[in-house]
């Protein structure tokens, strides 16, 4: 056996076991960008595969300031009361400028943080399409084959994150402020159309009639789109980190889609098909790296942005020279 299987073979029994730091070593293989480790990682990854699949995936997406830490916190320590363990995956913004991110969900999750049975990871984004981690849906097998039970993936609820979440998860929450309002007008329709559910969060005190309204206005638009499933109505609920109000109910609508869609088959297609837009999305990433990387692109590329800068040029005649060119390689 090669010293990189070998290796390969000890991390695969690290996670298997359930052991942390092995865990955390290989999504950090995984996150790599040096070729050495990215190629152990996938070594790991590809022992690990036929572990995972058996987890709930749950999306959780929101403003900032809604409160999805607060209440993926809430429902973790729930969960693993019920004896459950939680993997929670928080990715965190990238500076356009720098590429670094605060990496602050272990502060903001503390409590959860200090639970055996659960696992947090937060990741910085990479500047990736909708915030999403580059290599998150990786991260999540791993975590499957570690035996996690639930797999939480928080994004921040910028641009297209919540496409990007909703394209690896089995149910896909959207939590919102109390009163609709504004941002329901607001409200792109596309996360509606993604939603699985809408949870007002921050129903108490003060803000609970705001939100029982909002809960109303809410379902009244959701009531206006078609259901992305023939089985499923996204419904529309009321919730409170602080106070647990509402958390267990969310994990019973969880549980019951989870029970739905099985019966129909849809939640083996759906997994189906995110994996092959996976595959795909793959061949596009390492086609565009081999792009990049040809010499003759390379020379070409300064020069083309200059011309299609000062309207010299267009840029579909620009990116035809540059196929051209690596065509021609």
């Amino acid at each position: 056996m090669s010293a990189r299987l070998a290796s390969a073979a000890e991390y695969r029994d690290g996670v298997r076991a359930g052991d942390r730091r092995a865990i955390a070593k290989t999504i950090t293989l995984l996150e790599s960008r040096r070729a050495d480790h990215a190629e152990l990682g996938q070594c790991v990854l590809e022992e690990l595969v036929p572990h995972s699949g058996g987890a709930v995936r749950l999306g959780v997406t929101g403003t900032p300031g809604v409160g999805k830490s607060s209440f993926i916190e809430a429902l973790g320590l729930a969960l693993i009361e019920r004896g459950q363990r939680v993997a929670v995956l928080a990715v965190d913004p990238s500076s356009p400028r720098s590429g670094g991110s605060i990496l602050g969900d272990k502060t903001r999750m503390e409590r959860l943080a200090q639970q055996p049975d659960a696992f947090i990871r937060p990741s910085p984004s990479g500047g990736s399409l909708g915030g999403v981690a580059h290599r998150t849906r990786e991260t999540m097998l791993v975590c499957e084959a570690a035996g996690y039970e639930v797999v939480i993936v928080e994004t921040v609820g910028v641009g297209q994150s919540e496409a990007a979440v909703a394209s690896m998860v089995d149910f896909f929450a959207v939590l919102l402020q109390p009163g609709a309002g504004d941002e329901l007008q607001g409200m792109k329709k596309g996360v509606l159309e993604l939603a699985d559910a809408l949870v007002v969060n921050k129903a108490d005190g003060e803000l609970r009639a705001a939100a029982r309204r909002a809960c109303v206005e809410y379902q009244h638009a959701l009531d206006l789109l078609r259901p992305v499933s023939p089985h499923w109505r996204p419904p529309v609920l009321l919730a409170s980190a602080r106070s647990g109000d509402g958390i267990e109910e969310f994990w019973k609508l969880v549980l019951a889609h989870r029970s739905a869609l099985p019966r129909s088959g849809e939640l083996d297609a759906r997994r189906r098909t995110q994996s092959l837009a996976w595959l795909w999305s793959l061949v596009e990433e390492q086609l565009q790296r081999d792009f990049r990387a040809h010499p003759a692109v390379t020379r070409a590329i300064p020069p083309l942005e200059a011309e299609v800068a000062a309207r010299k040029c267009t840029p579909a005649a620009a990116a035809r020279a540059l196929l051209e060119i690596y065509r021609d390689r």
